[in-house]
């Protein structure tokens, strides 16, 4: 019994890589490539172009809008395709931001190419496709959530892995220094540190800089 291809777009910023994509997919029969983009923009417009059925994102995407806000984009279009997330990045942050904005699936690049297809086919039927690692971490990531910052918390931690003091942050958001102070109490709290160098080590680990 002959089943329609999935109709696949393939997003990645690197031409090598999309080129081991697009030649690996070729071999898979109930797969069609129906277009191939280079940046966040081009995949946005090409989904509504192409109408394909799920779309192949790499979440690093160098200049403009990176893998999440293209998801975010696509998503929100009606009718939109399914879009399954194919990155090297597997850190609790990246992975909740993906699926925050719409991302059916998670997978890394380091599977196989049989669980890439078979990741594929569920998207493609709306059912959610995870790693092993990525399942693993949204598990613990549901029992231990990730710090919730304000957006001044973030602000100030920015601030902060630009190596400025108290004051120097202060002036930079136009606020006190008794302000940052407290900021900094709260942040170390959240982060579950006591050093400046820690709290940016920190959000660094988990992507929480802005």
């Amino acid at each position: 019994m002959n089943t329609t291809p999935v109709r696949l777009l393939v997003c990645d910023d690197h031409v090598v890589v999309r080129a081991g994509l697009l030649a690996l997919l070729g071999s898979a029969p109930d797969i069609e490539v129906v277009g191939e983009a280079g940046t966040g923009e081009e995949a946005v417009a090409l989904a509504a172009k192409l109408t394909p059925d799920v779309v192949l994102m790499d979440l690093q995407l160098g200049e403009g809008i990176d893998g999440v806000e293209a998801t975010r984009r696509i998503t929100a279009a009606a009718p939109s395709p399914h879009v399954l997330v194919l990155t090297t990045y597997d850190t609790d942050a990246d992975i909740t931001r993906a699926i925050e904005a719409g991302a059916t699936g998670y997978l890394l690049k380091a599977e196989r190419p049989e669980e890439l297809f078979s990741a594929i086919q569920a998207a493609a039927q709306g059912r959610t496709a995870l790693s092993p690692p990525v399942a693993s971490r949204v598990m613990a990531r549901m029992r231990s959530p990730l710090p919730t910052l304000t957006d001044r918390e973030r602000d100030i931690l920015g601030q902060l892995s630009q190596g400025l003091g108290n004051r120097e942050i202060a002036r930079a958001l136009f606020i006190s220094e008794a302000t940052v102070k407290t900021h900094l109490g709260r942040i170390y709290d959240k982060l579950g540190v006591d050093t400046r160098a820690g709290a940016v080590s920190v959000a660094k680990e988990q992507r929480l800089l802005p």
